[in-house]
């Protein structure tokens, strides 16, 4: 059997799954055209160092913009840090992968969010003070640090495997982002996790670099991993699940 890897939402990964959400045989967005279709320009340093500071992504992870002197980069929690080019003056493209970057301006011209536009997602995410930032980093830290689960995040993964493999997820216990994706992978998910059979034991294995709790599942014909990210009012906002031969 092939490895196939699914990532029903993302607070993902741009390595590269940022916001990932489409089905994948082998490594996310493996032998993806990256940034090839887009044409960069030359951009005004100081348009440029506007787009300087922090955005946030869900609970647990911020996307930071930085200015090196030379370029633009951009990275997420957990993640390693890619240069980003501009085909417009808002507009922004990864090279290393099919993603890009709009930002936005309130009516005073400020920067006020960014959207991130890929596997024809658009997320966006609001322009953060950076002590919040740093907040948000500390905590997602210190989630990492301790590698204790969140109080919720196994249930919450039983049920999501339940849901899939009847066909029912319940959509009001996911994030906008990972329902619209799970209805979309449903006929795909459906077959191969219910093909499993029955759940034999969900054990906790770590915390990501993310912040997202990992667990092995064992079922009656095979073995997966999830990843679950559970938010602190009990919705689900990110899953990826991994099987292996």
């Amino acid at each position: 059997m092939n490895r196939w890897r699914v990532s029903l939402a993302a607070i993902g990964c741009l390595s590269l799954t940022l916001v990932a959400i489409a089905t994948e045989v082998g490594p996310v967005n493996a032998g993806s055209s990256g940034g090839s279709a887009h044409q960069e320009i030359a951009l005004d340093t100081k348009v440029m160092q506007g787009y300087v500071g922090t955005y946030q992504f869900g609970e647990s992870a911020v996307l930071t913009v930085t200015w090196d002197g030379t370029g633009l980069f951009a990275q997420l929690t957990g993640q390693p840090t890619f240069q980003i080019y501009p085909q417009s003056a808002a507009e922004f493209f990864y090279k290393v992968v099919n993603a890009q970057i709009s930002f936005l301006t309130d009516p005073q011209g400020a920067v006020s969010s960014l959207i991130l536009h890929q596997n024809d997602r658009n997320i966006t995410m609001p322009r953060i003070d950076p002590a919040v930032a740093r907040q948000i980093a500390t905590n997602t830290a210190a989630k990492v640090q301790s590698q204790t689960p969140t109080p919720g995040s196994e249930a919450a993964l039983r049920r999501l495997i339940a849901g899939i493999v009847s066909g029912k997820p319940n959509y009001g216990e996911m994030s906008p982002e990972l329902a619209e994706a799970t209805r979309q992978q449903l006929s795909m998910l459906q077959p191969g996790i219910a093909g499993l059979g029955a759940v034999r034991s969900v054990a906790f294995q770590g915390v990501g670099n993310a912040g997202w709790d990992i667990y092995a599942v064992e079922q009656e014909h095979g073995s997966t991993q999830w990843r679950i990210a559970l938010r602190s009012d009990g919705i689900i906002s990110g899953a990826l699940v991994t099987m292996g031969p």
